[in-house]
């Protein structure tokens, strides 16, 4: 998991370029019942540049407006637009990606590109695993709205009175105020960690959740501690996420991944996600491994993780569009929803320092509110962005570590294609 941490840009194209340079220079419709696997084949360009804009009334077909994305784009304001989606790839050196696009509340399309592997050739299908790295973090923060609605905490408890098995000391800094589960997953808690985490060669010993705040052998971060009064700041801590990791184990008496299967992706219908670590082979068999620069990154296909709320989330970009509507249609009131409107808002609110809110960044674009989040392990990069009102968004993911450029460049094209209010002016008075 990376670091993406600062102040967010206004618009997605500063958001998105401050991700892709970060990220670069690392080494590193509802759900369906059926699990069958649809194998997509590789982006054709079109013969002749097709429209890159059509009105959000006149939204045109899947495979039209994948079309406009995947082809030359007109007009051609230059820079990436007289590429296809498969020559930008290859600009980049990245093998496959996975990308979504939701519309009026419903998975649009879904589709993978590429090669998930350049050891063995396979191709991206839809269902595809890819690693979801920080977009992690406001999963993980479902699952906890779904403990406080069920009455295990709440948001402003004290997190020492949550935690069982371990206790963060305060340093001197918590005694005008705790530090709560809404400043933890709100990245203004007063800890100082700021790191990312690397992950581990499959087959190492890998540490438990109180190695990795302890700092203590064989994690290889270092220990996580208060450096700040809460609500000082905004400061982006994985660490304070694996804090919420381990609170939601003690609350709920089981495993992270057993208890986020539970509680969040079988619910949300995210029928191919898990954080399981290792990833099982039945799910290796359709998993991309990690690339730099178009190659294998290194003799590991990726890397596991035990910080598994800050980083360890396999899924693809389908899935991750279903999380993103469940939170949209839990916001506008939709009954029978994973969380309560109530929840919703608590996600999708900055808490009053930072842009942050209960997981999410929110942000301010062009004329519309939208919530996202960015993500880089060793060697994948990711983005998951949606509309707080709209019922649109989408999700991409790409399996190299200079993916940043990609995701960017897909984000760009959807908004474009689909009229986001992103692009929109403030209406003349």
């Amino acid at each position: 998991m990376i670091r993406l941490a600062g102040k967010v840009g206004r618009t997605v194209l500063t958001l998105l370029a401050i991700a892709a340079t970060v990220l670069a220079s690392v080494t590193v419709p509802a759900p369906v019942a059926s699990q069958q696997r649809v194998r997509e084949a590789a982006p054709v360009a079109p013969v002749a540049p097709v429209p890159a804009v059509v009105p959000a009334t006149q939204v045109a077909t899947p495979a039209e407006m994948q079309a406009i994305i995947e082809g030359v784009q007109a007009p051609n304001r230059q820079g990436l637009d007289v590429l296809t989606l498969e020559e930008v790839m290859e600009r980049f050196g990245v093998p496959g990606i996975s990308v979504a696009v939701i519309h009026d509340f419903e998975v649009h399309w879904a589709k993978g590109y590429g090669i998930a592997d350049v050891e063995t050739g396979a191709p991206v299908d839809v269902e595809t695993l890819f690693q979801a790295a920080s977009i992690s973090k406001p999963v993980t923060a479902m699952a906890a709205m779904v403990a406080v609605q069920d009455g295990r905490f709440s948001l402003d408890d004290d997190i020492n009175e949550v935690l069982t098995s371990w206790q963060l000391d305060g340093a001197g800094f918590t005694d005008g105020r705790p530090v709560t589960p809404r400043l933890l997953f709100s990245h203004t808690a007063g800890l100082g960690d700021g790191h990312g985490f690397p992950g581990y060669d499959p087959g190492v010993p890998r540490p438990t959740a109180v190695q990795i705040l302890d700092g203590d052998d064989p994690s290889n971060v270092e220990a996580v501690t208060m450096v700040r009064p809460p609500l000082t700041a905004m400061h982006y801590s994985g660490g304070g996420t694996t804090i919420m990791q381990l609170a939601l184990t003690d609350v709920f008496g089981e495993s992270f991944p057993e208890l986020m299967r539970k509680t969040v992706l079988e619910p949300v219908g995210m029928t191919t996600s898990t954080f399981a670590q290792p990833l099982p082979p039945d799910r290796d068999a359709n998993a991309a491994r990690a690339h730099a620069g178009g190659q294998a990154l290194g003799d590991a296909k990726w890397h596991e993780y035990s910080a598994m709320a800050a980083a360890g989330l396999w899924t693809n970009a389908r899935d991750l569009a279903r999380f993103a509507i469940e939170v949209q249609k839990a916001a506008r009131g939709d009954p029978d929803r994973v969380i309560t409107a109530a929840s919703a808002a608590e996600m999708l609110s900055p808490i009053g320092v930072g842009d942050f809110a209960v997981g999410f960044n929110i942000m301010r674009q062009g004329e519309g509110w939208y919530f996202s989040h960015s993500g880089g392990n060793w060697g994948f990069t990711c983005f998951l962005i949606a509309h707080k009102a709209k019922g649109y968004g989408a999700a991409v993911m790409t399996n190299a570590s200079g993916g940043g450029q990609v995701f960017r460049e897909v984000m760009e094209r959807i908004q474009r294609a689909y009229g986001w209010d992103s692009l929109d002016k403030p209406t003349l008075r």
